[in-house]
């Protein structure tokens, strides 16, 4: 195979040589207990898994020649070919349907169907062009961030090497079928669920699907049958010759047959499990209760208005073109392309900090978020093993043991793992304080790693001229091959009873989450060669101990997330010392641990208990992810998953906001919501604040239109039945709503104050309610004292003075609704304290002064306006000034007591 992937050292030792830390003194190899055990598989995996090579060949119908061409390319028609669905983004067509069935664009399309069948066509008109911007912004912008993902996506191009028509080739891997045999070495991608059938010390990272830091040791033979009928005793994450489409060869060499392929794969399982629509996000679902609220609101008004304007007009026609105008007035129809805007505008913000976003409602849910769970390896940590301790057996820093272990690392011939390369470039590093060479020793011979040993040996002639043999591994296999340890620079016997104390330093070290091996040496005297039988009688010198460090970043960006109010949950696969080592060095904390087995004994209610509590989640499989994030959800959490690999996708769907990295598996990205070019906590704190601002900015708009459109629609309840006359014309309510939605275009670029973006604010329907229900009237209450002037003082109180009537009211109305917008947008007082950008400012003065200027106009007839007299001006002055001054009294009032 081609392709080789970024972390690719080779060698004979990884972590499955060293046994995961625990509370005990381990007696055995625990790493397998201490991985996820939950994944998707077929049963004939399970099958191939569990029979003998030979059973495995005649039941897929191949052999140690693998397939004909012939044979191939019948298997790949009847299969398909080798490929996630779920890979490919969604057409125009898709995309189209996804974006028109927002609820607000569908209410404005019955409006605008309406407007047209009655011959309201300016109406229409004005409608379907928002519904047009909105959509068409949306669709492009979504498009866009997809071809960006798409790019990345093409760079890598990956090929399999196997066996055709008995000789080795390199064919694409979405060719790949049942029954090929495949040829595996360091670096290659996994190119189904395969079974081994040979191997040379094959070392395996499976982080993409069970979430585990280190590689884990495969090789062929057949894993035990289950015992008493279940349907497994040894799950296949712990089997030792199977391994999974989208994982890598770390090390060694293999030869595999290939089981499953594509959607059938455990990784085509999970993509089919996130393959239905996707669930809509908090954003959205607060968008439809908004909608609902303003139908309902509309259900109500507009029949009335209707009703009482027939009633006492007795002119149905126009009580109807007035109640549709109405209806319009109801609609904030400028909804649409504020979004688009906010959410465009934020994108490009966030793209110039290099990270793309694939799913534009995503924007505000991560302004939203106040729950962040992350998984742990590459992005609270480095993503790289080095080498942290190097100590003896009471815990002291030793140079020796670093030399014995160093030799043994820069000696052996097999390929160096991670833990080799990590030991050797300490030993470079720390050349200037620990000086350390190996050129007065003479290599004379070696004996390979092997899984049932877990040890290395090497042997050497010292420059005083012993000949050392020196052995490194698994902690459990050296101790029982040692009678002697160094210890503060003596000898000691070690006695049987004994033999438990010496462990001390290396439970401490497992337990502090490192990954542990154990350096022994004996003195050997010349010999034509050694074998394993010499690996007896060692002298325990003491221990390496190994880490994926993490980020100096690290620390900050999470303080930074907390500080914004939100809180940072670690969800792994990795086993829970580790888990708990790396948080409590970053700043989460680790007192309360939930792990994947204490999830399984959970019901859905239990686990929303526990997981409020918990911030670390360890030796978890996908499907608890994804139920810890609903599980959070359902406490009303607006929660956030950064992940990248295949263990993460169902839980990357669920989220109200997916968070992927560029170099995550294609089923990642093909969940998330945003992709971060730079796998950083850094980096998605600077979105969140984004992300806040367009939340922000979104939620002015709802807060000005909706209390705006619903005090006065409370005026024309009013007016409808106490005037004689319509207290204004459908073409004045629908140019007065034109207007004041002019005045808003330059929402989304207006300044947001610190305050409003220092905590999340998700998307909440009660407090815009109480907003609307609580301003709202305030505007009537003016309206009202603007209908007492113009019918008592200025006699506009028959049919022949209702165009003087309406014009004021028009006037006052656009007038003060625009000027309060200011008072509106911000917590604070407006002009003063907080000032809005320079095109609202000059957006307002506009429209206001448009307004002003329109009954003078040449306009104004076709409008039914009329000229205003002069004592109208002092007059509406007076009212713009106590409507600013009483709303902005009210707002400090329910600001105080936390309604709004």
């Amino acid at each position: 195979m081609n392709l080789r992937t970024a972390s690719a050292p080779t060698g004979t030792e990884s972590a499955a040589a060293i046994p995961a830390a625990t509370e005990e003194p381990p007696a055995a190899d625990h790493a397998a207990e201490l991985r996820p055990r939950s994944i998707q598989t077929s049963p004939l995996l399970d099958d191939a898994a569990r029979h003998p090579v030979q059973w495995v060949y005649e039941r897929l119908g191949t052999g140690d020649t693998g397939l004909t061409s012939v044979e191939a390319r019948t298997r790949l028609a009847l299969h398909g070919p080798n490929d996630i669905a779920s890979e490919h983004p969604p057409g125009w067509a898709r995309r189209l349907l996804l974006a028109c069935r927002n609820p607000l664009v569908l209410l404005l399309a019955v409006l605008a169907t309406v407007s047209i069948a009655t011959g309201d066509v300016r109406a229409a008109t004005v409608i379907a062009v928002m519904i047009v911007l909105g959509v068409a912004l949306r669709l492009f912008q979504e498009k866009r961030a997809d071809v960006a993902a798409e790019s990345l996506r093409e760079m890598i191009h990956v090929t399999a090497t196997v066996m055709r028509d008995g000789a080795a080739v390199e064919i694409p891997i979405h060719e790949v079928v049942p029954g090929d045999l495949v040829h595996l070495a360091a670096g290659d991608m996994i190119p189904g669920d395969v079974r081994i059938v040979a191997s040379n010390t094959l070392f395996v990272n499976q982080a993409t699907l069970t979430g585990e830091s280190l590689p884990v040791e495969k090789s062929a033979g057949t894993t035990p049958a289950p015992t008493d009928g279940r349907s497994s005793d040894v799950s296949l994450v712990d089997a030792v010759n199977v391994c999974y489409l989208g994982t890598s060869v770390q090390s060694g060499t293999a030869t595999a047959v290939v089981v499953e392929t594509g959607p059938r794969t455990s990784f085509g399982r999970v993509a089919a499990s996130i393959a239905a629509t996707e669930p809509p996000t908090a954003f959205e679902r607060g968008v439809s209760q908004f909608t609902w609220f303003m139908i309902r609101l509309m259900c109500v008004m507009v029949p009335l208005v209707f009703f009482i304007n027939g009633v006492t007009k007795h002119d149905w026609r126009e009580a109807f073109f007035f109640a549709l105008a109405v209806a319009v007035g109801l609609t904030p129809e400028m909804l649409p392309m504020i979004v688009s805007v906010c959410l465009s505008q934020g994108a490009l913000a966030m793209s110039r900090k290099r990270v793309i976003v694939r799913r534009l409602d995503s924007i505000q849910n991560l302004g939203a978020m106040d729950v962040l769970c992350t998984d742990k390896t590459g992005t609270l940590t480095r993503d790289e093993v080095i080498l942290e301790r190097h100590c003896d057996v009471d815990g002291a820093e030793s140079a020796r043991v670093l030399l014995l272990a160093s030799l043994v690392s820069q000696m052996q011939t097999g390929l160096k793992s991670v833990l080799d390369r990590a030991i050797l470039d300490y030993v470079q590093s720390h050349s200037d304080s620990i000086p350390i060479t190996h050129d007065s020793y003479r290599k004379v011979g070696e004996i390979p790693y092997d899984f049932t040993r877990k040890l290395m040996s090497v042997v050497v002639d010292a420059p005083d001229g012993r000949r050392m043999l020196i052995v490194k591994g698994a902690p459990e296999e050296v101790f029982r091959r040692c009678t002697r340890l160094e210890m503060s620079g003596e000898m000691v016997v070690i006695d049987p009873a004994f033999l438990a104390d010496i462990g001390e330093e290396y439970d401490a070290l497992s337990t502090n989450g490192f990954r542990v091996l154990a350096v022994a040496y004996r003195e050997i005297p010349p010999a034509d060669g050694v074998t394993t039988a010499d690996e007896t009688d060692l002298v325990l010198c003491g221990y390496v101990a190994f880490l994926d460090p993490p980020k100096e970043t690290a620390r900050a960006a999470i303080k930074a997330l907390e500080h914004a109010g939100i809180t940072v949950k670690t969800i792994t696969g990795d086993n829970e010392l580790v888990s708990r080592t790396i948080c409590r060095s970053v700043g989460i904390a680790t007192r309360h641990v939930l792990t994947g087995p204490d999830i399984a004994r959970m019901s859905d209610v239990q686990l929303a208990d526990a997981a409020e509590k918990a911030s670390i989640f360890a030796r978890v499989s996908p499907a608890d992810k994804q139920r810890i994030v609903r599980a959070l959800q359902a406490r009303s959490h607006v929660v956030g998953y950064m992940g990248d690999g295949i263990n993460d996708a169902p839980a990357l769907h669920a989220a109200d906001v997916g968070i992927s990295v560029d170099s995550a598996v294609d089923v990642a990205k093909a969940s998330a919501d945003i992709i971060l070019l730079d796998k950083s906590l850094a980096v998605l704190a600077e979105g969140v604040m984004e992300g806040r601002k367009v939340f922000s900015n979104v939620l002015k708009y709802v807060r000005m239109g909706a209390s705006s459109n619903f005090g006065n629609m409370f005026s024309v309840l009013g007016a409808s039945a106490w005037l004689p006359f319509l207290p204004m014309a459908p073409i004045q309510v629908l140019t007065n709503n034109l207007l004041y939605d002019v005045s808003q275009i330059p929402i989304p670029s207006d300044r947001v104050d610190a305050e409003q973006i220092a905590r999340p604010r998700p998307w909440a329907m009660g407090e815009i309610r109480r907003y609307i229900l609580w301003i709202g009237p305030v505007s009537s209450l003016f309206d009202y004292t603007t209908f007492l002037v113009m019918y008592f003082v200025f006699r506009a109180s028959t049919p022949a003075h209702a165009a003087l009537f309406q014009s004021g009211w028009f006037v006052e109305s656009l007038l003060t609704q625009t000027l309060i917008i200011h008072v509106i947008r911000t917590d604070k007082i407006p002009f003063f304290q907080s000032r809005a950008s320079g095109q609202l400012i000059a957006t307002s003065i506009t429209v206001m002064a448009i307004g002003a200027w329109l009954p003078f106009s040449p306009f104004a007839s076709s409008l039914g306006l009329v000229r205003l007299p002069s004592l109208y001006w002092p007059f509406l002055l007076a009212t713009a000034v106590a409507y600013m001054t009483v709303t902005q009294l009210l707002k400090t009032v329910l600001l105080r007591r936390k309604l709004i």
